[in-house]
């Protein structure tokens, strides 16, 4: 694994940047306000625009988030320039080397966030994710590692129920970008819908976090800010996407978007890789997570935030023994270097690994 150099770590840093300010400036136009909303002892930023009907207020993000609340301050000083950002991205996938999402992919989620999801803290993860982490880390990752044929978003409940704001009808966005999709009715409530399904397969997907509790696993849970769509409760998903990342996807003009942090992927991904299904398609699953999980772990130690992914892995072990065993089981079949990556991230022999800290 080799980092790529720096004239091109800075160029993806201001892409990201100005893809934001872009982003920014297409949500709130200049015509509206800012205000601040206290919310359980905590103030959040809101948008007015002003409509026939009065006000329609938007959700924009916390205060404490010291980049929404700089781009608040300097609203109306921020300028959109789409034709460079897209000669920006050209040279990264050219010249760096950097791999963006397949074209259709990165359309969706465009579409999704031109829509707002980000804006509501929604967070992609799955490979489109793990795909942004090359140009976010400053590494050249295998393209190999990034092939997938579904999006996947996860956004936390509280948010979803708190934010007071919501998508347009999450379906008539993807309709967009293929009118052949179309919604799939969950297994164990036929009127919710947490996945949506063109006519080559091609599937997009919710999932939020169970709440700490057993009892919603397997059952979708609906999601005031997702547009109509529920979200299917995953065990492990709200240590994968607390506090997540800014990045931006190698798209058109680059979509700015929320990942996991990577050191919570990495440590997320060696978790579900032994958890899944011991049929083909579970086993080539598995295989791919392995293959993240170490690509990862060894660019976080070659970029020196190994004290990330070491703290990311204490968390993880010091949430139980069911986390504990889920671990072991992943580092047990983790390829060699993502295994010395680790080991070395938390000052032990690869040997080590899996034992109490």
């Amino acid at each position: 694994m080799k980092t790529i150099d720096l004239i091109y770590r800075t160029v993806f840093a201001e892409l990201a940047q100005r893809s934001l300010h872009g982003q920014f400036q297409a949500d709130f136009p200049l015509e509206g306000r800012f205000v601040t909303v206290p919310v359980k002892g905590k103030d959040y930023w809101y948008f007015d625009l002003p409509t026939p009907d009065g006000d329609k207020r938007r959700y924009v993000g916390p205060h404490s988030d010291d980049a929404i609340t700089a781009r608040v301050m300097a609203h109306k000083a921020l300028k959109d320039d789409i034709r460079g950002r897209r000669r920006m991205v050209g040279t990264l996938r050219r010249s760096a080397g950097l791999a963006g999402p397949d074209a259709f992919a990165g359309d969706i989620t465009k579409a999704l966030a031109d829509a707002g999801l980000f804006r509501l803290r929604a967070v992609l993860i799955g490979s489109d994710a793990f795909g942004a982490y090359a140009g976010h880390l400053g590494v050249r990752l295998p393209s190999s590692a990034m092939q997938t044929w579904d999006a996947d978003f996860a956004q936390d409940f509280a948010i979803s129920a708190g934010v007071a704001d919501s998508l347009p009808p999450v379906l008539n966005l993807l309709q967009t970008i293929d009118p052949g999709f179309r919604p799939i009715p969950h297994q164990a409530d036929q009127a919710k819908v947490i996945s949506f399904q063109n006519g080559k397969g091609y599937r997009v997907e919710f999932l939020t976090s169970n709440r700490g509790s057993d009892d919603y696993t397997g059952k979708p849970s609906p999601m005031p800010a997702l547009g109509g769509a529920s979200a299917e409760n995953l065990r492990f998903l709200d240590y994968l996407i607390y506090e997540p990342v800014r990045t931006v996807l190698l798209h058109r003009e680059g979509v700015n978007v929320l990942v996991p942090a990577p050191e919570r992927y990495a440590i997320h991904k060696l978790i579900v890789a032994s958890r899944r299904s011991t049929d083909a398609l579970g086993r080539a699953k598995r295989d791919k997570d392995l293959q993240q999980a170490a690509l990862l772990s060894e660019a976080l130690a070659l970029t020196r935030q190994s004290d990330l992914l070491a703290e990311a892995y204490q968390e993880a072990w010091d949430r139980g023994a069911s986390w504990r065993e889920a671990i072991n089981a992943g580092i047990a079949m983790m390829p060699g270097n993502g295994r010395t990556a680790l080991a070395a991230a938390l000052g032990i022999e690869a040997g080590d690994l899996g034992a109490s800290l």
